[in-house]
């Protein structure tokens, strides 16, 4: 079951921090930041506004036998404002001589800070025990059956900062060719910093372009290229609808994708029903998505008869996850996107 974050996660949702390592920028390993984004978090789901104005939602994973926290993911309404969106644009500069008749096409980066940024989804990390059965991709997609039950809080753009390639020692071969240069500390301190304050960034970071060959070959090839535990995700939200939009981490590389809100699978094809049965006997019928109608928002996976257009069958199993009950209205979508 999926639940927002409470007070109460905040020693579970550490060790995941732990587990997750370095690079997972919007699940940092600290406590007091963690505690913070909790209380921001449960502020946000108190009132729903007419419009983003960057309030952050947090999510979890809970297994319904043990009540243990297995997972997290999260949903910024909107970056920008006084902590800028940055990220490197990858573009191309057309060098020609007439002279020796050549010409040629270098790909550079070149740094963008937004200040008026869109939606962002993050924090997202299972624990490995947890990674079968679909859970992975539950937790992945829940937030935008989040956004369709509440589209006006949301920016129209939706993205998400893939994370890079970073190895176990917490070493990233593209900040090793160039943000190291220019900010003089190791990629987990830039890592956990940039979670504190974005200021640094835009006092020592270059302005001027980037040539990409002119970096070395271990950093050219990580380049919008995701970290292995991220591979998945990336399929996941290319069947979603999104797409590389041409832009990459500035500290790790890791890609950039981004849809419309509107055009996202999961918002589009989701509808709301109400509940006109409980059983206990099997449904025959694909996996669904289904979440609560209400403030207390609660999400599963789970069977749903749906044959009878006026009223939706669920499982008593379902039923407890959300708790719900007969009359009552819920969201729900195709977990995988229909063939």
């Amino acid at each position: 079951m999926i639940r927002p974050v409470r007070s109460s996660d905040l020693a579970p949702l550490t060790q995941l921090a732990d587990l997750a390592g370095v690079g997972l920028t919007t699940l940092p390993k600290d406590e007091k930041l963690l505690s913070q984004r909790i209380t921001r978090s449960e502020a946000s789901l108190r009132r729903f506004p007419d419009r983003p104005g960057g309030e952050p939602y947090m999510f979890v994973m809970e297994d319904m036998e043990t009540h243990a926290v297995v997972g997290t993911c999260g949903i910024v309404s909107k970056v920008g404002g006084f902590e800028p969106f940055y990220a490197y644009n990858i573009e191309t500069k057309l060098f020609e001589s007439k002279v020796i008749h050549v010409s040629k096409v270098v790909p550079i980066l070149r740094l963008v800070e937004e200040h008026d940024g869109p939606c962002e989804i993050g924090s997202l990390f299972l624990h490995p025990d947890y990674r079968k059965h679909g859970n992975g991709r539950l937790l992945q997609l829940v937030r935008f059956l989040f956004i369709a039950e509440h589209p006006q809080c949301f920016e129209s753009t939706v993205v998400s900062e893939i994370r890079g390639v970073v190895d176990k020692a917490g070493v990233s071969p593209f900040w090793n060719a160039l943000g190291r240069h220019f900010f003089d500390i190791d990629f987990a301190e830039a890592d956990r910093l940039s979670v504190v304050n974005k200021r640094f960034i835009a006092d020592l970071m270059p302005r001027h372009p980037i040539y990409i060959p002119l970096l070395p070959a271990s950093a050219q090839e990580v380049i919008g290229k995701p970290h292995p535990d991220s591979e998945r995700a990336v399929v996941n939200l290319k069947a979603e609808g999104f797409a590389f939009n041409n832009q990459v981490d500035i500290f790790d590389a890791g890609p950039v994708v981004s849809c419309a809100r509107d055009e996202i699978r999961t918002v589009r094809e989701s509808r709301s029903g109400v509940i006109g049965a409980i059983v206990n006997e099997e449904i025959r019928s694909p996996t669904y998505m289904m979440g609560t109608a209400s403030e207390d928002f609660r999400a599963c996976k789970g069977a749903i008869d749906t044959s009878d257009a006026g009223a939706l069958k669920l499982s008593a199993e379902s039923a407890s996850a959300l708790g719900v009950k007969v009359g009552d209205s819920i969201r729900y979508v195709e977990l995988d996107a229909p063939a």
